[in-house]
């Protein structure tokens, strides 16, 4: 049986996707579909922030989650280890915890050193120290949704680029937007003051969280079909 344990690392929960929706994500999606439905499912999130229904913003933007560590998977990018390197405990942009662009008006991106050692462990641990950068007192849920937008239109520009061309520094910007759509994520849901590692598990106790198979056997019209 697999299942997410609230403990999980960024690592274990792309390697629980890829033992349940791998194969059917593999023989039915293209990476455009991934993207497709990463954005539609932000778009419904971000919906619920315009109608202030948290509910309606979690669940989407958990739903939306699965379908980038889908994308992910089908890119065989590490995300934890991509997240890392862009936001080593700091700003990416100021290289300062808490962030201080706002402050200082930071408009060229700093150089930032990196101590391996203060690397999270686990997601929640991630969630936690983009909530230490980011403090999300200092930031309205509306401010969030907007950069949560912003960076989807960001990753889906840099895919669209590379499957345009093919080139090398084309796919690493893929793996930077990656990163920086996680953090816009994760400070929606430090806005609403949302454990993903919690909820992941609650969904995800027993395989596919629908079917509860592994592989996952919902059928693809009930994929593309699903409301929430």
């Amino acid at each position: 049986m697999a299942s997410v344990k609230s403990n999980t690392t960024i690592k274990e929960y792309q390697n629980f996707v890829k033992e349940v929706y791998g194969l059917c994500n593999d023989r039915d999606f293209s990476v455009g579909d991934m993207l497709a439905n990463v954005e539609r499912f932000v778009m419904r999130g971000l919906k619920g922030i315009r109608k202030k229904d948290p509910e309606k913003t979690k669940l989407n933007l958990m739903i939306a989650l699965s379908w980038f560590v889908s994308l992910m998977n089908q890119l065989h990018i590490d995300l934890g280890n991509e997240v890392w390197q862009r936001f080593p405990y700091v700003c990416s942009y100021c290289g300062v915890c808490p962030c201080i662009c706002w402050a200082r008006k930071i408009k060229i991106r700093q150089k930032i050193s990196r101590n391996d050692r203060l690397r999270p462990n686990t997601l929640s641990d991630f969630q936690k120290m983009f909530k230490k950068i980011y403090p999300p007192q200092g930031r309205s849920l509306e401010h969030e949704g907007v950069h949560l937008a912003e960076e989807t239109g960001e990753l889906s520009e840099a895919i669209l680029k590379y499957r345009g061309a093919h080139q090398e520094e084309d796919f690493n910007e893929i793996a930077l937007e990656a990163a920086d759509f996680f953090s816009c994520l994760a400070g929606v849901f430090n806005s609403l003051d949302f454990d993903i590692a919690r909820q992941l598990a609650a969904n995800f106790s027993h395989n596919c969280h629908v079917c509860k198979k592994a592989p996952c056997q919902c059928s693809f019209i009930d994929i593309v079909r699903f409301k929430s």
